[in-house]
């Protein structure tokens, strides 16, 4: 691998970190616990559509494990690697039909990552009455995901250019 795309690599992760720093720093309350934007993902989406699967999967896991580490606890890296992991394979699939635009794959991301966490809840706590959360997840995943895919789509378009360069 070429000294330039492991030092983009690297600045996609720092990235990264910076935006999951800065999103916990500024909570938003819709009235229900646990939902955010998301804004370390626009990373992830960037580097899927930019890099392809493989990287963009290294540079998620990457990240969710060092903000783990540095940010959060052990539950909170396990809900993120839950999501993380359901939301890049859904996003991976629907990439390659080829039927979905970028907006359409990371709203479906969004949506898939809840429920990848929403499955982590239900089985630590032992409760299947986390399934009532559900529709409130369906939607935040829905509408931060969309957000997310067009904010990726934007600099993928304006970066994808540079990046080849």
């Amino acid at each position: 691998m070429k000294s330039k795309k492991i030092a983009q690599i690297g600045m996609l992760v720092a990235l990264a970190m910076v935006f999951s720093y800065l999103e916990s720093l500024v909570p938003i309350s819709l009235g229900v616990p646990g939902i955010k934007l998301g804004l370390s993902n626009v990373v992830t989406v960037f580097a899927l559509y930019q890099f392809g699967a493989p990287l963009a999967l290294g540079i998620s896991m990457v990240r969710i494990v060092l903000c783990g580490l540095t940010f959060g606890s052990f539950s909170t890296m396990l809900y993120s690697l839950a999501g993380g992991l359901l939301s890049f394979l859904v996003m991976v699939i629907l990439k390659k039909t080829g039927k979905f635009s970028i907006y359409g794959v990371s709203a479906a991301g969004g949506v898939f990552h809840n429920i990848g966490q929403l499955i982590v809840a239900a089985w630590m706590l032992q409760s299947s009455m986390l399934a009532y959360y559900m529709p409130f997840l369906m939607v935040a995943g829905i509408v931060s995901g969309a957000a997310i895919g067009m904010l990726g789509g934007m600099v993928w378009k304006r970066m994808a250019q540079q990046i080849d360069e």
